[in-house]
C-alpha cells in the first residue's frame, strides 16, 4: 500500500474541546445556545469534533478570568463576560453604555461586525466565535420600586461593570461592583437593597425570590443597558485543527450565531423571566417615557467618558468609534425581528 493510501485508510483523530463558562448547567446559556451549537458541529464532523462542558467555573478561577484562560488555553472554549475585566475591553463596552441599544438580535450583529473592523487588539491570541448581548438590565429591588431618578437615593445596587456603576452613582445610588453568585445571598442578609441584572442573569441565580420589585424601561424606547458576551475560542487551538474541521466551526459560528444568540435573549429569555417574577408574586413595573428620558439625558455625559476612556488607552478617535458602533446599531435595528 502507498503511503498516500495508507494515510488516507487510516482513522482521523477525534478533537475534544473543552468549554468553561460560569453559569448553572441547566441555564439557558448551556441548554439553548452552547450545547445545541457544539451538537451540531459534532454531526456535522461526524463527530471529530466533540465537547467537553465546564459549567459554573468548574475548571476554576473567576468570571473575569475566562477570557485569559481562553487565551493562556486553559480553557478551549469560553462563554465570557468581558466587561467583568475593568477597561480592559473598551471597544466591547461601547455596546453596554446606557441606552444604546434597543434589540439584542439587530446589537448582536453590531457588536460582531465592529469587533471585526476594530477589535484585534482585545482579542489578541482569541478566535471569536460569536458576540451577543443579553436581555436587557433591569431593576430588581427588595422592598421598593425605582420609578424615579429620586428613588436611587441610598440604594445599594449590585452592579457588574464600571458603565453600570458610574450610572447608578449618576442616579444617585450607591454602586456595588460584585459577581453575580454572592448577590442572593447578599439581598437576603440585606447587605444589597436590589441588583442591575438581566432577566436570564435573575432567573439563573433565583434572584426572583430574593426583592419583590422589577423596573424596565418604557416600551418602545432604549433599553438601559446590556451586558455584552463573547462565545471564544484559543486562536492557536483553532488554528491547530485540519481544514476542514475549522470551516464547520466557521459555518456554524460568526454573525448568524450572534444573532441567534441575541434573538434568544430578546424573546424566551425575557418572557421566561417575567413569569417566573409573577410566579413569586412580584410586581413589574415601566417606567414613564418621560421619566426615562430624563435618565437618558443624565446618561449622556457617559459617552464622553467612554471616548475618554478609549483614546487614553491609545485608540484613535473614539468619538468616531463611538459613532460607527450607533451606525451598526441602526442598521441592524432595520432589519432584526423586534
Amino acid at each position: 500500500m502507498s503511503a498516500s493510501l495508507a494515510a488516507t485508510a487510516a482513522p482521523q483523530s477525534t478533537v475534544t474541546l473543552k468549554v468553561h463558562h460560569f453559569m448553572p448547567n441547566d441555564s439557558l446559556t448551556q441548554r439553548e445556545l452552547i450545547q445545541p451549537w457544539a451538537e451540531k458541529i459534532t454531526r456535522e464532523s461526524a463527530g471529530r469534533i466533540r465537547f467537553h462542558f465546564f459549567p459554573e467555573m468548574q475548571l476554576g478561577g473567576t468570571p473575569a478570568q475566562l477570557v485569559d484562560q481562553v487565551r493562556d488555553g486553559t480553557a478551549d472554549i469560553v462563554w465570557a463576560l468581558p466587561g467583568y475585566s475593568s477597561g480592559r475591553f473598551p471597544l466591547t463596552g461601547a455596546f453596554e453604555l446606557p441606552f444604546m441599544n434597543r434589540s439584542a438580535e439587530a446589537s448582536s450583529q453590531a457588536l460582531w461586525d465592529f469587533l471585526q473592523a476594530n477589535g484585534q487588539r482585545e482579542y489578541q491570541g482569541i478566535h471569536l466565535l460569536a458576540t451577543h448581548l443579553t436581555d436587557s438590565v433591569l431593576l430588581h429591588t427588595r422592598k421598593q420600586p425605582i420609578l424615579s431618578m429620586a428613588d436611587f437615593a441610598g440604594l445599594k445596587l449590585r452592579t457588574a461593570n464600571p458603565v453600570q456603576s458610574r450610572l447608578i452613582e449618576l442616579f444617585g445610588g450607591l454602586p456595588q461592583a460584585m459577581p453575580i453568585n454572592p448577590v442572593p445571598a447578599a439581598l437576603a442578609r440585606g447587605l444589597l437593597d436590589g441588583a442591575a441584572v438581566p432577566w436570564d442573569v435573575a432567573t439563573a441565580v433565583k434572584l426572583q425570590k430574593r426583592v419583590k420589585h422589577h423596573t424596565e424601561m418604557a416600551e418602545g424606547m432604549p433599553k438601559l443597558m446590556h451586558a455584552a458576551l463573547v462565545l471564544a475560542m484559543n486562536q492557536a487551538r483553532y488554528d491547530s485543527l485540519p481544514a476542514d474541521l475549522r470551516q464547520i466551526i466557521d459555518a456554524n459560528s460568526g454573525r448568524a450565531l450572534s444573532a441567534q444568540a441575541g434573538r434568544l435573549w430578546d424573546t424566551r429569555v425575557e418572557e421566561n423571566g417575567r413569569q417566573l417574577a409573577r410566579a413569586q408574586d412580584n410586581q413589574i413595573h415601566t417606567l414613564a417615557p418621560e421619566e426615562q428620558q430624563r435618565w437618558m439625558e443624565a446618561a449622556r455625559s457617559l459617552d464622553g467618558e467612554w471616548v475618554t476612556a478609549v483614546e487614553g488607552q491609545g485608540y484613535a478617535n473614539g468619538a468616531g468609534l463611538l459613532k460607527t458602533a450607533r451606525q451598526l446599531v441602526a442598521k441592524y435595528n432595520g432589519q432584526a425581528a423586534r
